[in-house]
């Protein structure tokens, strides 16, 4: 690289490298709870921002958002769709130690993240009042030295969110994963480099129209385990042509997101002067959000990216849909996996599909195995996943909600318990 362009890259952000310090540090953090310093953009669920939440991702089943509907249903009221825990979860972790802040300090600077995959297990549904607390720790951290992604090295950090309600109760846990990739080895020599814009003639989108209009939400007819057979295809769901107003509507529900917390005006500088590196400099010289990718074709480029692209977090959340469309109101979504394999970028289309592998009783449980995954109109999966669905039984009624490991149990009464503790000493101190 010339010794110009290794200055523009500096001023563009692109310069970032992994070192051997940073990695070190990413596994100690290992276990611990981090203070979140972030405020959560939901403190409490509420009949509106759940009905948000699901118009964010296009998902118009009528349990998420009427009231009156839910009440006709088993769950005797409006729940939310289960992956809006991602907008809530207040976090009373006490404010770090100075060693704690020195140990968390940021890590992996002007690098590249890139979620590359979720895994959520679901226990109790959330309704309108609920408050719900989370916590958030490192789970694991992996090394390549040389990625099929970038060309350079990559680490791969995972981390857990553990939600509880008031009691303490397990909620649900949401294991998740990034590749934090140098931008430069990006740039240089990512996969992406042949990529062309997709374009559409008027049959093209005839055809998508008709998966939209094929779409099917079972909701009140019940589908019961005795009557699913393996091999059994899911009515595909059709996600795009992919817009910018569709990464708005996103936000619209999400917020910002809990690790970015960027938003509005004020919000913005005072975002800008407690994290300085999440920001750079735009081609006006104006400092904006390293986030911006995702809705500005310049900075996209910049980070050697042929245009922007969704959330990886979005196809988790499409093929959920996929999921509760196809198990209808009187079934349990237990388990949710899905890896991000490709960028979802703008303009293209996603079809998500799925089938039933396998089906069996677990304890209380009739439970059925899915497989299920994102495709784009290059025919590429980009997202694979896996879904594990409590179904009702003709021969024993209604489903029963899973119940949850102790040692889940007790870390979500400890939770609570030592925030109390906590919140005791602070206000009689």
């Amino acid at each position: 690289m010339a010794d110009g362009d290794k200055k523009q890259d500096e001023d563009l952000g692109l310069e970032g490298r992994i070192t051997q310090e940073d990695i070190d540090r990413a596994k100690r953090q290992i276990g611990i709870p981090q203070y979140e310093r972030n405020p959560v953009f939901n403190r409490v669920a509420t009949s509106d921002t759940m009905s948000h939440y699901a118009f964010g991702i296009g998902d118009d089943n009528p349990l998420w958002h009427d009231p009156d509907y839910g009440r006709t249903t088993r769950w005797r009221d409006q729940i939310a769709f289960p992956m809006y825990l991602q907008s809530t979860g207040i976090d009373e972790t006490p404010k770090p130690t100075k060693e704690l802040k020195e140990l968390f300090r940021g890590l992996f600077r002007n690098v590249g993240k890139y979620y590359s995959g979720g895994s959520w297990t679901f226990y109790r549904p959330v309704y309108a009042g609920d408050v719900i607390y989370r916590q958030y720790t490192t789970l694991d951290v992996q090394v390549k030295e040389r990625s099929k992604f970038t060309g350079g090295m990559t680490v791969i950090d995972s981390y857990r969110y553990f939600y509880v309600n008031k009691l303490g109760e397990p909620v649900a846990t949401y294991d998740l994963s990034y590749v934090n990739a140098e931008r430069g080895a990006t740039k240089e020599k990512g996969k992406n480099k042949d990529f062309k814009p997709q374009t559409y003639s008027k049959e093209d989108i005839e055809r998508i129209d008709a998966v939209y209009a094929g779409e099917e939400v079972r909701g009140a007819r019940r589908r019961y385990f005795e009557d699913v057979q393996v091999g059994e295809q899911l009515i595909p769901l059709a996600k795009g042509p992919f817009t910018i107003r569709d990464v708005i509507g996103f936000h619209v529900g999400w917020g910002f997101g809990q690790m970015y917390n960027s938003g509005p005006l004020r919000y913005s500088w005072k975002q800008r002067k407690k994290m300085p590196a999440f920001f750079s400099t735009d081609e006006y010289g104006v400092p904006d959000v390293m986030q911006r990718l995702h809705w500005e074709q310049s900075r996209a480029e910049e980070l050697g990216l042929p245009a922007p692209y969704d959330y990886g977090t979005m196809r988790t959340h499409w093929l959920g849909h996929l999921v509760t469309n196809w198990m209808g109101d009187d079934a349990w979504l237990w388990r949710l996996k899905v890896q991000a394999r490709g960028f979802n970028f703008v303009g293209d289309t996603t079809i998500c599909s799925g089938e039933v592998i396998d089906k069996r009783i677990e304890g209380a449980h009739h439970v059925v195995e899915l497989k299920i995954q994102c495709t784009n109109q290059r025919g590429e999966t980009t997202s694979p996943g896996s879904a594990t669905v409590i179904l009702p039984s003709r021969a024993s009624g209604a489903i029963l909600l899973p119940v949850p490991a102790e040692d889940l149990g007790r870390r979500g009464a400890n939770m609570m318990s030592q925030a109390a503790d906590h919140l005791h000493r602070t206000e009689n101190s």
